[in-house]
């Protein structure tokens, strides 16, 4: 009877087995963190000419600088592209991570935008200015407004500089420190604003045409891929960069951004 029981499971036994291995994560499946543009679009783009070689990407879109890194240093997700290189050291630092750069893909130009003056010269005394609340954003937009001449800073190349290190401000800009996602937002109610590219179009803005001021192509804040120590030897991750480093890739970017996204390879 015991024997009968038995031989009537091993179907469904059979069933499940088969039905569990097909639910399974493939051992070929690379998960990424990404912003949505332009970010998560050019990972899209590159999907299926890794799956010609065996890499399913799983691509985990997010809407902040900070949770992409944390789930990486934590082991959640394998890699992810979004952040420079002083964005990179800055969270390190803060956070006691040693996330490593493995590539360097694109480069998108900052800008400074406005919605009530259409060049700079016409920024009045006392306007309002709102730049990102990251250290390494904040440090970035501040350089841009020192190159276009609104501010003096202590040390000019210093890519972590802050509003205490405005040694001369002839038009006595206020200054807003607002999470970089939501500074599109805040154009209704400031003078200016220090838009990251990638929010920039995801607000509907185009950076070139827009942006009263904006980094030119020799901007040292290349967007990385990154991961954990050993990274770059991974063969899902290996594959990955070369997809993203091939011509297809560069004519993908130069047709889809036009200059508001430069390839960096």
């Amino acid at each position: 009877m015991i024997r009968r029981s038995l031989l009537a499971l091993i179907p469904a036994l059979l069933l499940a087995a088969c039905g569990g291995a097909g639910n399974e994560k493939s051992g070929n499946t690379l998960s990424i963190a990404a912003t949505a543009v332009p970010h998560a679009e050019i990972l899209e783009h590159v999907k299926p000419a890794l799956l010609k070689q065996g890499v399913t990407l799983e691509i985990r879109v997010f809407n902040d600088y900070v949770q992409p890194n944390k789930q990486v240093q934590q082991g959640q997700i394998d890699v992810n592209y979004f952040q420079t290189r002083p964005f990179l050291d800055d969270f390190n630092r803060a956070n006691h991570a040693d996330l490593v750069p493995v590539a360097a893909v694109h480069i998108e130009p900052l800008g400074a935008y406005s919605r009530k003056w259409k060049d700079l010269k016409q920024i009045p005394d006392g306007a309002t200015v709102a730049i990102p609340n990251d250290a390494s954003n904040g440090g970035r937009a501040l350089l841009l407004l020192g190159k276009a001449r609104l501010i003096t800073l202590k040390n000019p190349a210093d890519p972590l500089a802050s509003t205490r290190d405005v040694v001369g401000n002839p038009l006595h800009l206020v200054f807003r420190e607002i999470e970089a996602a939501t500074l599109p937002r805040t154009l209704g109610e400031v003078d200016l604003a220090l838009i990251n590219t990638n929010y920039a179009l995801d607000a509907g803005l185009n950076p070139v045409r827009d942006a009263l001021v904006i980094e030119d192509r020799n901007s040292p804040y290349v967007n990385l891929i990154v991961g954990k120590p050993r990274s770059e030897s991974d063969p899902r991750v290996r594959k990955l960069v070369a997809v993203l480093h091939s011509e297809d890739v560069k004519r993908f970017i130069a047709g889809s951004y036009k200059d508001a996204v430069l390839p960096a390879f």
